[in-house]
């Protein structure tokens, strides 16, 4: 361990100490991104970068088991990203794969996707069905892996579940008019039955959310780092947390 690496343990167990639990928020998101060009400024290459974003997942995750969060959506493929050229998406989808059933084989996780499975191949889609269903007993931290995941299309496709429900029911037009509200079409969103998140963290320096969680994040608190997400630390994670501690959140009042 060299110097820097001291001072930051000593720094982030500093914060760490300093943390209020019962300000912890339960559900946090967080865009993972910066792979590329973390990897760029390495040296090495967008697979590498893919890889060691990665196998930061699980770090996050101690993280936040050890700082009482109870829902974490990681967005690890957007809808956009699914328009890659095939040499870039296939490498890709398999790190993203493998990413998943490490997290099905750590045994603390429950696994949920969130995304529109048609978009994904039938082997990622398999995948992640798998791990939904081996973890689904499991009493840690609830994981909602974001692949193939839009914003846009997650809204049209509740819109598109509620709708079909209720032809079902024979319930016309104007009688659904008459009544649909906002908590209808929350009950068909991806997450549904979950609590919306609390803060979002987006890495790299970006500021902006390109669709990400659009419904649930409209009261969220938003925390831009400017690390890029393999090279995030735990001391980045524990400032996420002490600056949504120190907000006053109004939910629009």
């Amino acid at each position: 361990m060299n110097l820097r690496d001291l001072v930051y343990g000593l720094y982030a167990r500093r914060v760490e100490g300093r943390l209020d639990h019962a300000q912890v928020p339960k559900h946090i998101g967080v865009i993972l991104d910066g792979n590329r060009r973390w990897a760029k400024a390495s040296g090495g290459t967008p697979e590498q970068g893919h890889k060691a974003g990665a196998d930061k997942i699980q770090e996050l995750l101690g993280w936040c088991a050890e700082t009482d969060v109870e829902v974490v959506t990681l967005w690890m493929l957007s809808t956009d990203n699914l328009n890659r050229p095939e040499e870039q998406l296939i490498p890709l989808l398999g790190i993203i794969e493998n990413a998943v059933r490490a997290l099905a084989a750590d045994g603390r996780w429950r696994v949920h996707h969130v995304g529109t499975m048609d978009l994904l191949p039938a082997r990622t889609q398999s995948v992640l069905k798998e791990a939904e269903q081996a973890t689904r007993t499991n009493t840690g931290i609830l994981v909602n892996v974001a692949v193939g995941y839009g914003g846009r299309q997650e809204i049209a496709d509740a819109v598109r579940s509620l709708l079909l429900e209720h032809a079902e029911r024979g319930t016309s037009f104007e009688e659904l008019a008459e009544i649909v509200d906002v908590e209808h079409i929350s009950e068909h969103l991806y997450t549904r039955g979950q609590p919306d998140p609390d803060l979002v963290i987006r890495t790299s320096g970006e500021q902006r959310l390109s669709g990400f969680m659009l419904w649930q994040s409209a009261h969220s608190e938003y925390y831009f780092c400017e690390v890029h997400w393999p090279a995030f630390r735990k001391v980045d994670f524990l400032r996420a947390l002490r600056d949504y501690a120190a907000r006053h959140r109004r939910y629009g009042t």
